[in-house]
């Protein structure tokens, strides 16, 4: 299983259009680089995602 999903996988895994899943991407990858971490356009972490999404608690 890939660390980063694309817009594609987030639909799949969602079961949402495209393009909601470019804007969850988008606000996702926002906050990250907020935070200070680098990103990659059009790719987000599976971890990060699933942490907001499913508010899966963060690995130690």
């Amino acid at each position: 299983m890939a660390v980063l999903m694309n817009a594609k996988e987030i639909s799949e895994e969602l079961g949402i259009s495209k393009t909601l899943a470019y804007d969850i991407m988008q606000k996702l990858n926002k906050e990250l680089e907020a935070k200070g971490y680098f990103v990659i356009k059009g790719k987000v972490s599976r971890r990060y995602l699933s942490e907001q999404i499913y508010g899966m608690p963060k690995e130690k």
